[in-house]
This record gives structure tokens, C-alpha cells and sequence, in this order.
């Protein structure tokens, strides 16, 4: 399908036509420097779960990333286009009835700011790890807007390898407990052979900063305007805050998720930030429990590590 003027690659699994408020479609988005496929093996093991051999779900390859090109000309992404561009993607695919939509990472982000602009198209949310940023203040945006300046002026690289398995050597090197024949499965929809040499389906200026500041207070007022039940899943062993060397913390996350009014935290053990890899059947039968909750059911509060 064509997505504002973007030929939009997506996964389908199961029958679209099937799509009404008994069955609503669930949309995935995935995070940065990752595909649509990478969901796979949930779905695998969310397709053995009672109800879901046949409900619909689709997942897009984001801009830039995939089999989703990039905008001719691209040489800075924005979040703003994410919104829009899955905005388009849930009015085309399911017009008439709400759907349920998970992130992982920025998709995670992305999918939570989304539930706060269109709260009406959403019965349900699910954010894997996607936990924000570090707040900024405004004196931070000259350096910000220099750096962002100077990138542009500097071609920006993607390291190819010189076979398949060399990619998924790099997978499982970004986590090594992806399963051998998982990461050899996804190396090919992660990279594309080109040359003799295989190189990762992402365009390399993704990996320029973006200039804008992340705003806490901004988020927030989006989360605040959520009115569906939002499950929100951490692996126990993410290393996630630790990218950020004490500027932002799982208790300040926790803080800015009182805004969710019906927010369920949920942990799972032996997994990292990529749980979806990780964990997919413990993951999917959280999926399944809570894509299954009545309308009227009350999410418990986020809880507190070691609560």
C-alpha cells in the first residue's frame, strides 16, 4: 500500500476482511534499527494461543527501515512522521473499528504518543520497553542544532558483511540470547545482499541526531489523554537505563507513567531489552491475557521494583 507517497511495506498474518469489533487487528510496530519481521517468533507462539489461530495482525516496516524506503532526498527522520505514517497505515487497514497496537523501543514510544492523539481508534496498547528519553532543557538546543548541522554535512555508513551468517553473528552479538536459529532466520529480512557483500535494509541517516528536544512535559499531556488499558513489558535484565550513565532512571520512568490512568507493569525474567526475542512465549501469553480484558476491566497501578 502506498502511505503518504511512500510505497509502505507490511507483514500481514491472517485475513483482513476478518477485521470487526469481536476480532480487531492488532498493528505492530517495531523499534529503531530493527524490521517487521522481527516479530515473528511472538507471533508464532501468540498464534497457539486460545483465540488467536486466525485473528488478523499486520506489522509496517518504518520509514527508511526494511522494505520501506526512505522519502527521495531523506537526510534527517522526525517523529512526527512516524505518527503520520501509522496514522495513515490504522485509518487504510481498519477504518470502521478500533484496533490494538504494541511498540517495541521507539515503536514503543512512538505507539504511546499515538494512543494519547487518537485515543478513539485504540481498545488496546501494549509498549514493549519503549521507555523515552532523558529530559531535555531549551538551553541544550544550540549545541543540539549545531551537532544536528554538522551531521548533515557527513556521509553516514552502515557496515555490510560478507555473508548471512556474518549478520546474524552481528545479531546475536547485539544479544546473545537470541536463539542461532532465530538470528539466522531474521539476518535475512535484516539484511539484503547487494554486491557480493549483505547490507542491513536501513537508510545509514537514521544514525544522525535529531534536532528536536525531547520534551518530558509534551509526552506526558499525550499519556494524560489515553483512555484505553496500556500493558507495559520490561525485561528484568534490560540494560536500557544504563545507555544513559544516570541522566534518566527507571524510577523517573515510573514517575511520568502516573499520567497512564490505566497503566499494568508487567517483568519478564531472562530477557533483555529485545524480549520479543528473548521470551516469545512468555511474552505472548501476556499479549493474549491482555488483548483479551473486557472493556470495563481496572488495570492495577505500576509497581515499583521488588514490589
Amino acid at each position: 500500500m502506498h502511505v503518504r507517497g511512500l510505497p509502505q511495506h507490511l507483514l500481514i498474518w491472517g485475513d483482513l476482511a476478518r477485521i470487526s469489533a469481536e476480532e480487531p487487528l492488532l498493528v505492530m510496530v517495531h523499534g529503531w534499527m530493527d524490521v517487521a519481521a522481527s516479530f515473528q517468533f511472538m507471533v508464532d507462539e501468540l498464534r497457539q494461543q486460545p483465540g488467536w489461530a486466525d485473528r488478523p495482525i499486520a506489522a509496517l516496516d518504518w520509514r527508511g527501515f526494511g522494505r520501506t524506503p526512505a522519502p527521495l532526498g531523506t537526510d534527517a527522520y522526525f517523529f512526527p512522521d512516524y505518527l503520520g505514517d501509522l496514522d495513515a497505515v490504522v485509518h487504510a487497514l481498519s477504518p470502521d473499528h478500533p484496533i490494538d497496537l504494541l511498540g517495541h523501543s521507539m515503536g514503543g514510544n512512538v505507539v504511546t504518543m499515538y494512543a494519547g492523539v487518537r485515543p478513539h481508534k485504540i481498545r488496546r496498547l501494549v509498549n514493549l520497553e519503549g521507555f523515552g528519553m532523558p529530559a531535555t532543557t531549551s538551553d541544550e538546543a544550540p549545541d543540539r542544532y549545531t551537532r544536528w548541522l554538522d551531521e548533515l554535512r557527513t556521509p553516514m555508513q552502515l557496515k555490510s558483511y560478507d555473508s548471512l551468517e556474518g549478520v546474524a553473528g552481528r545479531l546475536q552479538a547485539n544479544n546473545p540470547r537470541i536463539r542461532t536459529e532465530h538470528a539466522m532466520w531474521l539476518a535475512q529480512h535484516w539484511a539484503r545482499e547487494e554486491g557480493g557483500r549483505w547490507v542491513i535494509n536501513a537508510d545509514p541517516a537514521h544514525k544522525r541526531v535529531n534536532p528536536l528536544l525531547y520534551r518530558v512535559e509534551e509526552v506526558t499531556a499525550l499519556w494524560a489523554r489515553i483512555t484505553c488499558p496500556v500493558l507495559f513489558i520490561e525485561g528484568l535484565q534490560t540494560q536500557y537505563f544504563a545507555l544513559f550513565n544516570g541522566r534518566y532512571t527507571r524510577d523517573e520512568f515510573l514517575v511520568r507513567a502516573e499520567a497512564i490512568a490505566k497503566l499494568r507493569i508487567e517483568s519478564l525474567d531472562d530477557a533483555g531489552h529485545m524480549l520479543h526475542h528473548d521470551q516469545p512465549e512468555a511474552l505472548a501469553g501476556l499479549l493474549a491475557d491482555h488483548l483479551a480484558l473486557p472493556s470495563d476491566v481496572s488495570v492495577a497501578p505500576p509497581q515499583s521494583p521488588g514490589a
